[in-house]
């Protein structure tokens, strides 16, 4: 029998959790036609494994691309990460529907909560639809890296129905619930794979307005989830009240209604799940009360992040000093004049002791120097080779100890470090008191799902796109402060655990008959290098990069997309209409 592909001689961990085996494995017409031992592979692509593993291509729930998607076929930074198939739509924010007119809003709602650059939006986005089902069909006419799948956002339905009351955040009236409900159940008819909404105080637009849906009453809630109960189909995704550490409040109230959604549209309700300073132990609270719910009917899955959850910080993201008065000065040289500058000792001393201008509360974002100045205690040195799980002793307030020296002092020299490109990490979430275990503990919970990567998204803040890598060089492999995690485990968790919550059961485990996404990984050279900045985006806009090396090959729908880490050109990725 004739095979377009044989992976042979390789550990298949086939993402069902069970243990890994030696096979080969035989693709043809873009599916896993068999399983087994010394396979034929005449006329094949013949792929030697030997010494590597063999895993499903990993499926991320928690993207942002609605925009990059419309002009991008390859979707870095996650198609470098061994992601074969996203879901956008996110955090109620999108750009379908919309009306004639309101493109601008949209980008600028998306800047504000996203950190996506609104120039590179506006000029990258091929516009052209109005409704959400001319969205998707304006995405089914490209052809991608990876197959991508969306949700519709309340944010936009909010604006589009309801207009300035909507995006003030005005209460919904029946009527405008009923054609909110009416353009959701649109929606999944026509191939979203959920809905969903915005609850974050820290969730605004470019215009410092909370994203649409935010204070949105039961009401108005439940008639978005009633249209997936109608349709029979979709998945409701929702950043919670107290998920950024404001409003905690309201978190266990919100875990109420979640539970009672879920029951009455017996659909699945998916959150954002992180661990705050604040109230450091209510993550294990609401794990606890998303398993009991399933005893009442429900369905809830917190979406964890594998890793620590914050800020990048360096010379060319946001820093301490970028209001120094002599700082602002010297801030639009080139990158190498920037840091010879900066490299003098009048300039130094000169910003260090220097206060920071006023920010500008009309700019988003502008206060974010004084936040820093604030949790030097909480950010640490990176490296080339990035460590997220640092001791506590190696934050800039133990090392200016050690040297009896000021933490900014220390930060500055620091960034300099590397020629300038030097980057810190500042944990905000998932790491009160250095505790990395309390990850661990999330991610074996049967009821979380591994998400909230933000791939596409806070391109000048993060690259969480790279948690898939993480999650196996990290957790499965080079962890030394804590307990390990079986590799099984985690390749299900980011294959067959995230494919089911969306219904996409054609792929997400190595089985014949489905899907040939499929990553060759060299598991013992796997390396997650440092996140470097790129301006690449249209109009010159920046965002993060990390590389990974180790991913041999990636393949999507039986077609080779990355070869020892570079791009083949071929673009085999579609849209996924609706749950298979």
């Amino acid at each position: 029998m004739a095979y377009d592909v044989v992976i042979t001689g390789g550990t298949v961990v086939d993402g069902t959790g069970d243990a890994a085996f030696q096979a080969d494995i035989a693709v043809r017409n873009g599916k896993i036609q068999n399983i087994g031992q010394d396979l034929p592979t005449e006329s094949a692509n013949v792929i030697d494994a030997t010494d590597k593993i063999v895993t499903p291509g990993f499926v991320d729930i928690h993207t942002h691309y609605d925009g990059q998607a419309t002009w991008d076929g390859l979707l870095e930074p996650s198609s470098g990460h061994g992601v074969t198939t996203v879901v956008m739509g996110n955090c109620g924010v999108g750009f379908a529907p919309v009306r004639p007119g309101q493109e601008d809003w949209l980008i600028q709602l998306m800047e504000g909560v996203e950190d996506i650059p609104g120039t590179a939006l506006s000029e990258g986005m091929e516009w052209g639809w109005e409704s959400f089902p001319e969205y998707l069909n304006a995405l089914d006419s490209k052809e991608f890296a990876i197959d991508i799948g969306s949700q519709i956002a309340h944010g936009a339905i909010r604006s589009y129905v309801m207009g300035d009351r909507g995006s003030n955040n005005e209460p919904a009236n029946a009527t405008d619930i009923a054609q909110m409900k009416r353009l959701v159940h649109e929606a999944i008819d026509a191939g979203a794979l959920g809905v969903s909404t915005s609850r974050v105080l820290g969730h605004r637009a470019m215009n410092g307005e909370p994203v649409p849906g935010t204070f949105a009453a039961e009401d108005e809630l439940y008639g978005l989830g009633e249209a997936l109960r109608d349709a029979g189909s979709g998945v409701f995704e929702l950043a919670p009240a107290g998920a950024d550490g404001q409003d905690l409040g309201n978190a266990p109230k919100e875990m109420e209604w979640m539970k009672r959604l879920s029951a009455t549209i017996q659909r699945p309700v998916t959150f954002a799940l992180l661990q705050n300073e604040t109230e450091p132990s209510l993550w294990k609270q609401l794990l606890e009360e998303s398993l009991e719910a399933t005893e009442q009917g429900s369905q809830c899955f917190p979406q964890v992040a594998g890793r620590p959850f914050g800020l990048l910080i360096g010379l060319q993201t946001h820093h301490a000093f970028a209001k120094r008065p002599t700082f602002i000065n010297i801030a639009h040289l080139p990158h190498n004049e920037l840091v010879e500058q900066l490299k003098q000792s009048s300039t130094r001393t000169a910003i260090l002791n220097e206060t920071d201008t006023d920010p500008d509360p009309k700019i988003l974002f502008d206060g974010m120097s004084r936040m820093i100045q604030s949790m030097l205690h909480r950010l640490y040195p990176m490296g080339e080779i990035p460590d997220y799980e640092p001791d506590p002793t190696q934050s800039f307030v133990s090392i200016a100890e050690t040297k009896n020296t000021t933490p900014e002092a220390v930060l500055y020299d620091y960034m300099l470090e590397n020629d300038g490109y030097a980057m810190g990490m500042m944990p905000i979430f998932n790491y009160v008191d250095g505790n990395h275990d309390v990850i661990r503990e999330m991610l074996l919970h049967p009821q979380a799902v591994s998400g909230l990567s933000d791939g596409g998204a806070h391109c000048g803040m993060i690259c969480d796109a790279s948690i898939p890598t993480f999650m196996l060089s990290h957790w499965t492999r080079d962890r030394t402060r804590g307990k390990k995690l079986p590799l099984e485990w985690i390749i299900k968790k980011q294959t067959n655990d995230t494919a089911s919550l969306y219904g996409l059961n054609d792929r997400g485990t190595l089985q014949a008959g489905k899907r040939a996404d499929i990553n060759v990984i060299d598991y013992n050279a796997l390396t997650l290098h440092g996140p470097k900045m790129a301006h690449d985006l249209p109009a010159g806009g920046r965002r993060l990069l990390q590389e990974a090396t180790g991913y041999d090959y990636t393949i999507v729908a039986g077609t080779i997309t990355r070869q020892f880490g570079q791009d083949t050109g071929q673009r085999p990725g579609r849209l996924i209409r609706g749950a298979r």
